[in-house]
């Protein structure tokens, strides 16, 4: 059985050039709790956007959230500025079955009525349920159904990826 190594700070790198031409006058970065969050935390910095970026979580509109409760992530969301209006870019970490997607889109309709909303988004892996695709992804790879990807951050703020066989 094969390795999969993807190198997460080198496709940051490609996230960070591929948000910048998706960004219009007044647009805001809005993260995807957790990994989106903290890739939305380091864009910022690094394309040195003014005020913050937003964050988002979609633990209130799942379709699942019977079965997943609020996964303590339902106070995550922190939008510290307009959406009515603006141009959002959403970022996340790992784009699957569409179904996060779709809650945050949700949830961010509860703040407003955004211009536009576009999605960026470090690997696409595939495997859609629902008919979103990100406008811009630093990678495109396949992974059994069985297998989860996900971002984790260190202590200095670098990225890695862990793969791990899901519960």
């Amino acid at each position: 059985m094969s390795t999969l190594h993807l190198d997460a700070e080198a496709l940051y790198t490609d996230l960070l050039a591929g948000v910048r031409t998706l960004l219009q006058p007044d647009s805001a970065l809005v993260g995807i709790w957790s990994g989106g969050a903290w890739l939305a935390e380091r864009l910022q910095r690094d394309l040195k956007l003014p005020g913050e970026h937003g964050v988002i979580s979609s633990a209130l509109h799942r379709d699942d959230f019977g079965s997943r409760g609020l996964s303590g992530a339902a106070d995550h969301t922190r939008l510290p500025f307009e959406i009515e209006g603006r141009p959002i870019v959403l970022i996340d970490d790992v784009l699957f079955t569409g179904r996060t997607t779709r809650a945050v889109i949700n949830e961010l309709f509860d703040f407003g009525r955004p211009a536009s909303v576009t999605l960026a988004v470090l690997v696409d892996r595939g495997g859609r349920e629902l008919p979103i695709q990100p406008a811009f992804s630093a990678a495109r790879i396949a992974l059994p159904r069985g297998q989860r990807l996900s971002l984790a951050r260190d202590e200095q703020g670098h990225f890695s990826f862990d793969i791990k066989e899901a519960a």
